[in-house]
């Protein structure tokens, strides 16, 4: 006779290894699959609607937040060698505040000169703009016909075209000197480093906490995609970051040295707009080219400018971009862009910010359950014999 087969002991509560039934406490009492998807579901609900009701005020937490992300790993660093992660936290801090200002402090009497330039040269630009729409008008007369372009539509598109520039300084300089504006650009100032430094110093017991609260059945999983979700957005910010500093630079330099009048201005927004995959080149381009053409009365000048772009995107293709994110970061370029103009559209600034980091949860997400799935019977179940007949 063969031995009788020994049950192993379970503790209340825990479900036999391997069946994946629910678990269920001493006194019977489960989650179901339903129950589950409601608790994601209402919270998912539950973020969507606080972003909604604060997203007026979540600026300078969610700025807070991205600073200490990006400033833990050399946070850590330092605590390794023995600094208190208080006094690491704190000089990290600091030392981004001093390259901030000693960065406005360099660059402001720069931005200010090029600004009294732009309002000084702006009739020209006006001018220019209307001549250009003139001569295109009176070209197409010419060619088409007075029947189909009238003396009333040339004057009108040229006094418009002339106007669309002054309209749009103008809406600048409003946003720029609002109080409103002036107000939420003191609290990013004020508020940011404080709860930076709170959230670097705290960073690992927030994620230890984290962990806590994870439900002991998907911990496993949900730490090997956590682990993902960091690496792929780790890459893709501080590259990115290295991308727009140096493309930044390059422009601001380079069409400086071409003579642009607004070279600085255009070449730093230029380099700033580059984490939006083409949107800043092509932005600046076009910007710097207009500009060319109103100011220069040769086109060596312009082809300079072109020119400049053009190095700027083989510098970006072949040396920034391998170099500082390589084959690490796994957002397609489309992906970046919708996610970045969905979250503006539905958050403002705060979904901008959150663009990203919720791409990357996503598609670390539709990748896992894409390799379930190719995993699953549901994709390998062969054909029955009835439908290879068929």
């Amino acid at each position: 006779m063969s031995p009788p087969a020994v049950i192993p002991a379970r503790l209340p509560g825990s479900a036999p290894p391997g069946t994946g039934e629910a678990w269920a406490d001493e006194n019977g009492r489960g989650t179901t699959r339903m129950q589950r998807l409601a608790i994601l579901a209402a919270l998912l609900v539950g973020i969507w609607v606080l972003l909604q009701l604060f997203a007026a005020v979540l600026l300078p937490f969610v700025a807070a937040a991205g600073t200490a992300y990006f400033l833990d790993p050399l946070a850590s660093r330092l605590t390794r060698v023995g600094v208190p992660r208080g006094a690491a936290a704190l000089l990290m801090i600091v030392a981004l505040m001093a390259v901030g200002l000693l960065f406005a402090l360099l660059l402001y009497p720069l931005i200010l000169a090029q600004i009294g330039v732009l309002i000084s040269r702006l009739p020209a630009y006006v001018g220019a703009i209307r001549g250009f729409a003139t001569d295109v008008i009176t070209h197409l007369q010419e060619r088409l016909g007075p029947e189909f372009v009238d003396e009333k539509l040339r004057d009108l598109v040229a006094g418009q075209a002339g106007a669309m520039l002054a309209v749009v300084v103008t809406a600048i300089s409003r946003l720029i000197g609002g109080s409103f504006a002036l107000f939420n650009v003191m609290t990013l100032l004020l508020v940011t480093p404080v709860v930076a430094f709170y959230l670097l110093r705290d960073w690992p017991v927030l994620l230890e906490q984290i962990d806590g609260w994870l439900p002991r059945r998907y911990a496993g999983a949900l730490r090997e995609q956590g682990r993902e979700v960091d690496r792929i957005l780790s890459a893709w910010l501080r590259g990115q970051a290295m991308c727009c500093i140096v493309l930044a630079l390059f422009y601001a330099t380079a069409l400086s040295v071409v003579g642009l009048d607004l070279g600085l201005i255009v070449g730093l927004a230029a380099g700033a707009l580059s984490f939006i995959p083409y949107v800043g080149t092509i932005t600046g381009a076009v910007t710097s080219i207009g500009l060319a053409l109103a100011q220069f009365a040769t086109w060596t000048e312009v082809l300079m400018v072109v020119g400049v772009f053009i190095a700027g995107q083989s510098l970006e293709g072949y040396v920034i971009y391998p170099r500082f994110l390589g084959d690490r970061v796994e957002l397609h370029a489309v992906w970046v862009i919708f996610a970045l103009f969905a979250g503006g559209a539905a958050f403002g600034f705060v979904g901008v910010l959150l663009a990203v980091p919720v791409a990357a949860v996503i598609g670390v997400l539709c990748r896992f359950w894409l390799r379930r799935y190719l995993q699953s019977p549901l994709y390998l179940e062969p054909p029955s014999r009835q439908e290879n007949e068929l």
